[in-house]
């Protein structure tokens, strides 16, 4: 296993991305139940930020 120097910011990336995608995928299932649309489009933003940060932090664990 590759030993990393920015470890905390792998642990950030992992979890801010978990975070962002249960909390934009609830975001946007209140906004679709309640007739939001602007709740909806928030929640897929979340959704899309989840993973992005999700995806880096992959692509930075393979690199090397």
């Amino acid at each position: 296993m590759a030993e990393y120097d920015d470890k905390p910011q792998l642990l950030i990336k992992k979890l801010g991305g978990l975070v962002a995608l249960i909390l934009g995928f609830l975001i946007a299932a209140s906004g679709y139940r309640y007739g939001y649309p602007g709740l909806v489009a928030v929640g897929i933003a979340f959704v899309v930020v989840g993973l992005v940060l999700l995806v880096l932090k992959i692509v930075r664990r393979n690199q090397g």
